[in-house]
């Protein structure tokens, strides 16, 4: 069998297989492109698990397009803690404006939605199939992992080549009937039977015509291109208490997490004595070290190796906005690798 007639063949194995097993999710309740668009952007680079109550919290808070549009930085962003990739909400904010101030009515095509602030090739493509109907391909990380075994293919999936040859074959076959089905297929096949590692064959629609399968070489594709070594950054951060609320700061405009609220923190890994000195400098008259914890985070090209010293400190500094617990937990949005420390 030649690719293009594995090509062909795919609408009529996946399309009905997806109507027969297809997973309930909230945002596949509506064709609604305000929750398909909402829903492709919190997912991206996180997992369903992680994203579906949140999904659910954040049209319970913001339920329509303007709605988002008029909301503000503070609680769009803490509506998005924890899901990491704070760009995305930033994005989804200049979209939803954009969206607003042309009428409040979503282009409905992929073309015109990747013109959208945030909304790249396969995201336009993923909403204009499944909301418009229109015959265009949605390729993410799950349509390449899968396509890459059922040709048998050994190029690399992360070369933009390969991933413009798939795009384009894939989307000469979107069937004119279930367009949307044929995308969410691929999403469902990529997510619980042809996953990255131990994909379960017995239950896949392609297995007949997988040459992967065929060849015993399911856990061997797809190839990738060797990874970037990741950077590591030292980090010493301050949990710095005083009269039950603790100290919360603003980070710069650039760099990771920018933007964002965080706990003081210092590039470097200081010793205790160093850290009070330091503490000492903020002005809050540091009595006593409560506890020193070590914990790291791995963000997609960083990871930090973190000390943070939680102090007892005699002096509320104007150098920090200090919040209570329950304001921490209700208003301030701060990004998992300072959240941890608040948590143990």
């Amino acid at each position: 069998m030649q690719d293009k007639e594995i090509y062909a063949g795919l609408p009529q194995l996946l399309v009905p297989w997806y109507r027969a097993n297809k997973r309930d999710l909230p945002w596949r309740q509506s064709r609604d492109p305000y929750r398909v668009w909402l829903s492709e952007i919190m997912l991206q680079q996180t997992r369903v698990e992680a994203v579906r109550d949140r999904y659910l919290l954040f049209l319970e808070t913001l339920p329509t397009v303007k709605a988002l549009a008029e909301a503000s930085e503070e609680v769009l962003l803490k509506l998005w803690e924890g899901l990491g990739y704070y760009s995305r909400a930033r994005n989804l904010h200049k979209a939803a404006k954009a969206v607003a101030e042309s009428g409040g009515e979503f282009p409905r095509t992929a073309a015109e939605l990747q013109k959208l602030p945030g909304v790249g090739e396969y995201t336009a493509g993923a909403i204009a199939s499944i909301c418009y109907g229109e015959q265009v391909a949605a390729v993410d990380g799950n349509v390449l992992r899968v396509v890459s075994r059922v040709l048998g293919s050994e190029k690399p999936i992360d070369d933009p080549s390969v991933k413009k040859a798939i795009t384009e074959s894939l989307g000469e076959v979107v069937p004119s009937e279930g367009s949307g089905d044929f995308t969410q297929s691929f999403m469902d096949l990529g997510s619980a039977v042809c996953t990255p590692r131990s994909p379960r064959c017995e239950l896949c629609p392609l297995a007949e015509i997988c040459r992967a399968k065929a060849r015993g070489m399911q856990e061997k594709l797809p190839k990738k291109n060797p990874k970037k070594e990741r950077k590591n950054e030292e980090k010493t951060l301050f949990l710095l208490e005083c009269d039950g609320a603790f100290a919360i700061c603003r980070r710069t405009e650039k760099g990771v997490l920018s933007g964002l609220w965080q706990l003081p923190c210092m590039d470097g890994m200081l010793g205790a004595g160093d850290a009070l000195a330091a503490a000492a400098d903020f002005g809050v008259r540091p009595t006593a070290i409560l506890r020193e914890l070590h914990r790291e985070h791995i963000f997609t090209h960083i990871r930090w190796d973190m000390v943070c010293y939680h102090l007892q400190c005699a002096v509320q500094s104007d150098c920090f906005v200090w919040a209570l617990p329950e304001e921490l937990e209700a208003r301030y949005a701060l990004p998992t690798a300072f959240r941890k420390f608040l948590e143990i």
